[in-house]
């Protein structure tokens, strides 16, 4: 899971991933210029999205193991991890600090079951064999934190903006009428993670990205751990019985999480929300191309047309955005 935009109706739609930060556009430069691009900036941002999208292909590597398996594994070594991190980093008073906030801790378990949620249906959709639908849930997941902000945040959309929900819920039905189920993966995951995106855009800038990962995932330590031993007692869990190479790769999850996180917060800081809002489609891009072409999943007309109405939906939904911040900086003081 992932980040929410800081204004999710007036800004391009941010990134999306199960453990996304809260990111930080960095400066587009004096308002009605166009300042470079950093290049750096770029390869990071792409390099984190490509690692989110490349990420079907890593789950089916820890099977036997199950999905809550998995995620508990995950939740696990992503905290040991980003402790690690952080004591490298000289950044524990961070998370420390996070504690002593009624409200901050909170907010943040609330988004920890929201991950937690968000990271067992991406792994059961993976390999279960509906990378597809888990792709498509990243594409709706901009249209769905469009849609909070006007039932949640009780913001006003802008005509375009309204065009794209309808487009969206335009391909829902056909989808669902089509494929003859409704696309809960896809459903599960955009609103779990427009929610938690919504809970961290409450919580603000006081915590960042790794510190709040990390307490995040140390709140949901101990119902890991719990069913870890629970599986280990009772004979049926996978670590200790297929082998070193499948422990390692177990606890390389907490590694998986945690990289594409950091990479993504570097660039952030070094690119405008504008370019950022734009590279985020390179991760469900990705999901949809290994989907199609590794894995082979049915790709039947009607649901192309599901797929193409929800891409439609999502260049109204830029193309105004786009428009919106330019507009925003001419009209700013120089």
């Amino acid at each position: 899971m992932s980040q929410a935009p800081q204004h999710p109706v007036n800004d391009v739609p941010t990134p999306p991933d199960a453990s996304r930060p809260g990111a930080r556009g960095a400066p587009g430069g004096t308002p009605g210029t166009s300042a470079p691009i950093d290049r750096l900036g770029v390869a990071l941002g792409a390099s984190a999205y490509f690692l989110w999208g490349a990420m079907p292909l890593f789950f089916p590597l820890l099977q036997p193991a199950g999905p809550l398996e998995i995620i508990s594994h995950r939740v696990v070594w992503s905290l040991l991890f980003c402790l690690l991190l952080l004591l490298v980093m000289r950044r524990l008073p961070a998370f420390r600090a996070a504690f002593r906030v009624r409200r901050t801790v909170g907010l943040l378990a609330i988004a920890a079951v929201l991950v937690a949620t968000n990271w067992t249906v991406y792994v059961y959709g993976v390999l279960s064999g509906h990378v597809l639908d888990a792709a498509l849930g990243y594409f709706i997941n901009p249209l769905v934190t469009v849609l909070l902000a006007v039932l949640v945040l009780k913001e006003r959309l802008r005509p375009a903006q309204w065009v794209a929900l309808g487009i969206g819920t335009a391909a829902v039905v056909v989808l669902t009428i089509g494929v003859g189920r409704l696309p809960w993966i896809a459903l599960t995951l955009a609103v779990s993670f427009g929610l938690y995106g919504l809970v961290k855009n409450r919580v603000g800038r006081d915590v960042e990205a790794l510190p709040g990962l990390a307490v995040e995932t140390a709140l949901l330590f101990p119902v890991a751990l719990g069913y870890l031993v629970l599986l280990g007692t009772t004979g049926v869990g996978t670590f200790a019985a297929e082998g070193t190479g499948h422990a390692l790769l177990l606890a390389s999850s907490g590694i998986v999480t945690a990289l594409p996180l950091l990479l993504f917060g570097a660039a952030a800081r070094r690119l405008p929300l504008s370019l950022v809002g734009m590279l985020q489609y390179l991760a469900p891009v990705l999901q949809f191309l290994v989907g199609l072409l590794v894995f082979h999943e049915s790709m039947p007309p009607v649901r192309w047309a599901g797929f193409s109405l929800v891409w439609l939906a999502l260049i109204v939904l830029s193309v105004d955005g786009l428009r919106t911040m330019r507009a925003s900086r001419l009209a700013a003081p120089r």
